[in-house]
C-alpha cells in the first residue's frame, strides 16, 4: 500500500498545482476582450479551406455570406480537390443568398513538404493578397459565425492591438460520445495552453484555434505565414507561435457565437479527430510520449484508483488524498461542462475520458510508426521526418 499512498499524494499535489499555478486554465470567462468600434473599418479577406465539405457548407457558408461588416470584406473558398461538389455548392449558395462577394478556386495537388490544409490556406492567402487586405480571417468550412462575428473580431483586434485574435469555436455536443469527449477536448487544450497566458505580452505560451483566426496581414507576411509552418500538422498552434515569435501580440479565448456544425456521432469519429495530431503535439518524441502516458495516469487515473483501493483495504492514507485529488479534478471540470450546457454529473467521469485520450495518443504514435503520417479529409501525408523541403 505504501506505493499507492505515495502515488495518491503526488496526484493530489499535482492537482493543487494545476488548480492554482497553471494560469487558472479551468476558468471559462476568457471571452472577446473589451473593444470599441474603429473610426475606419479595415478591409478583410476571409479564407476558407474546404475539402469534401458539401455536407456542412449549407449550415456554415451562409453565415459568412451574411456577415454585417461595415468595411470591405470578401470570401475566398479554396476547394482542395473535393469529390462531392463542394465548389459548385458554394457558388450556388452565393448566387441564391447573396451577401459578401465569394470567389471559389482550386490550388491543385500540394507539392512535397506541405501538410494538412496549409496548401489550401496558402492558395487562399495568395488570392486574398491581390486585394491588399489589412486582415485575414482564416476559418474552417464547418464553422458557423454569428452575423456580427467578423465585426466583433476586428473591433477586438483594433482595440487591443492584437496581430491574432482567435476564438475556440463551440463544438457540437449532441451524441453521447460528443458529450463525453468534446468538453474534455477543450478542457485539455486549455490545460496545455492557458488562455490567460496566451494574451499576455512577454509570456511564452502561444496557441490559436484554427476554426476562427483573425490575422493581421502585415504580421502574416512578417512571420511568413503559411510557408514557415508548411510542415505543421497542428497548424493553428504553429501559426500562433510563428506570429508571437516574431514579436506579435496574440489572443485566444472561448467563443460564444462561433459554432462548429460538424457532427462526431461515433467514438470512431472523435478518435480519428484526436489521434490525427496527438503524437505530432508530442513532436513525435518517444520520451515525451512515455512521459505523457505516465503523467495522464498519475493525474487522471490514480485518484479514483487510490480512493477505491484505499476503501477496499481500509487505508485512509491512500483513500483521502485520492478522493481529494478526484474532487479537485471534478471541480475544475465543472465550468467547462457549464459552458457546453452539459449535465454536471459528467464531471466525475473525467478519468474515464482521460483514459480514452491516453489510448488515442498511443494509437496516434502507432499510426505514425506504421508510416501512415498525418491526414486531412482523406488525404494522407508523409511522416514529418520523411518530408522534403521542396515547394
Amino acid at each position: 500500500m505504501s506505493a499507492i499512498v505515495w502515488i495518491a499524494a503526488l496526484s493530489l499535489a499535482a492537482w493543487l498545482w494545476l488548480l492554482l499555478c497553471q494560469g487558472f486554465f479551468w476558468r471559462t470567462d476568457v471571452r472577446l476582450p473589451a473593444r470599441r468600434e474603429p473610426e475606419r473599418w479595415p478591409s478583410v479577406c476571409v479564407v476558407v479551406p474546404a475539402r469534401d465539405e458539401a455536407a456542412v457548407l449549407p449550415a456554415s457558408l451562409p453565415s459568412l455570406l451574411a456577415q454585417g461588416y461595415p468595411g470591405r470584406a470578401e470570401i475566398f473558398l479554396v476547394d482542395d480537390g473535393s469529390s462531392d461538389g463542394t465548389g459548385e455548392l458554394a457558388r450556388d449558395l452565393a448566387r441564391r443568398l447573396g451577401g459578401l462577394p465569394l470567389t471559389v478556386d482550386s490550388p491543385g495537388e500540394p507539392p512535397a513538404g506541405w501538410t494538412g490544409k496549409l496548401w489550401a490556406v496558402r492558395h487562399g492567402i495568395a488570392l486574398a493578397r491581390a486585394r491588399e487586405p489589412e486582415y485575414l480571417l482564416l476559418t474552417d468550412a464547418d464553422i458557423a459565425h454569428a452575423p456580427d462575428s467578423l465585426r466583433e473580431l476586428v473591433a477586438a483586434a483594433r482595440t487591443g492591438g492584437f496581430d491574432v485574435v482567435s476564438q475556440m469555436a463551440r463544438l457540437r455536443v449532441d451524441s453521447l460520445w460528443e458529450r463525453l469527449v468534446v468538453p474534455a477536448f477543450v478542457y485539455f487544450f486549455a490545460q496545455l495552453y492557458p488562455f490567460r497566458r496566451i494574451g499576455r505580452r512577454g509570456a511564452r505560451t502561444a496557441a490559436a484555434a484554427g476554426g476562427c483566426v483573425l490575422l493581421r496581414a502585415e504580421a502574416a507576411e512578417r512571420a511568413r505565414i503559411p510557408d514557415a509552418i508548411r510542415h505543421a500538422v497542428i497548424d493553428d498552434v504553429a501559426l500562433a507561435r510563428a506570429v508571437k515569435g516574431g514579436g506579435g501580440h496574440i489572443w485566444l479565448g472561448l467563443a460564444e457565437r462561433v459554432d462548429s456544425v460538424r457532427p462526431y456521432p461515433r467514438l470512431h469519429d472523435l478518435w480519428r479527430m484526436v489521434s490525427r495530431s496527438a503524437y505530432a503535439q508530442l513532436r513525435h518524441n518517444p520520451l515525451l510520449l512515455t512521459g505523457t502516458v505516465l503523467g495522464l495516469a498519475l493525474v487522471y487515473l490514480a485518484p479514483p484508483l487510490a480512493l477505491l483501493t484505499g476503501l477496499a483495504f481500509g487505508s485512509p492514507a491512500a483513500a483521502v488524498p485520492g478522493g481529494l485529488a478526484w474532487l479537485v479534478m471534478t471541480g475544475t471540470y465543472l465550468p467547462m461542462l457549464r459552458h457546453y450546457g452539459q449535465p454536471l454529473w459528467l464531471a466525475p467521469l473525467l478519468p474515464f475520458t482521460a483514459f480514452l485520450y491516453l489510448l488515442m495518443t498511443v494509437d496516434s504514435a502507432v499510426q505514425h510508426y506504421r508510416g501512415r503520417g498525418a491526414a486531412w479529409k482523406g488525404r494522407t501525408y508523409a511522416r514529418p521526418d520523411a518530408v522534403t523541403d521542396e515547394g
